[in-house]
């Protein structure tokens, strides 16, 4: 792995177990056992670095909510709330610190708001997709109002969870309830012939969301 991977690796590492707002250029310098003037070499300062992170959380939506082709099996849906799981784990910092990150960087809150454009199209076309297959039975005016739900849910879960504590931890069982949390917000929505499926699903989601893990610490 080149220098230039192994700090947005590091980075990405040490934001998520201890805060982006605690971890300096020179706290991964010295988590890598780097000089800090090697890391400046490749980035100019902490914001490149998160620019960089953002990139991955970026292609991470591109390629993982795309609109369904073909039938809507129990795996399809697998595949997406398995991909929301994803993104709130391996980006828990920036969900944790969103609007202080983006306040102090408008070029890196123009990026995101692109980003979050083109999903709310990608997710809006999912669910009228999941209409026509009669997986799902939304009133087409609810669409774009129950897609900014589902956005908002995802986007302040890690937040919310961490001010329900004085002492917040986030864990990958909290992130599961989440993943629950947004079958239930679409449970009413379900076809009556798609109750078996529900059903599965969300005991599947329960199920890993009970199971003891590993926290990380603001």
């Amino acid at each position: 792995m080149k220098t230039k991977e192994r700090i947005i690796s590091a980075a990405l590492l040490l934001f998520n177990e201890q805060g982006e707002a605690n971890v300096t250029t020179n706290h991964i310098a010295a988590h890598l056992g780097i000089s800090p003037g090697n890391l400046y070499y490749h980035f100019r300062n902490k914001n490149d670095i998160i620019h960089c992170i953002f990139l991955q959380y970026r292609d991470h939506l591109r390629n993982s909510f795309t609109p369904i082709k073909g039938p809507a099996s129990p795996a399809v849906w697998v595949h997406y709330l398995d991909a929301i799981f994803y993104v709130m784990w391996e980006f828990r910092f920036f969900y944790a610190n969103l609007n202080d990150i983006l306040r102090r960087d408008s070029e890196l809150h123009s990026q995101y708001l692109a980003v979050q454009q083109e999903l709310t199209v990608n997710l809006q076309l999912l669910l009228r997709e999941l209409n026509r297959q009669c997986v799902l039975v939304i009133p087409d005016n609810e669409i774009d109002e129950l897609t900014e739900v589902l956005k908002m849910l995802v986007s302040f879960w890690v937040s919310y969870q961490s001010a329900q504590s004085l002492n917040p931890q986030i864990s990958q069982s909290v992130l599961y309830k989440g993943v629950s949390r947004i079958l239930l917000v679409l449970k009413p929505y379900f076809h009556p012939k798609q109750g078996s499926e529900l059903t599965q699903l969300m005991a599947h989601y329960q199920t890993l969301a009970a199971k003891p893990s590993d926290p990380f610490h603001k």
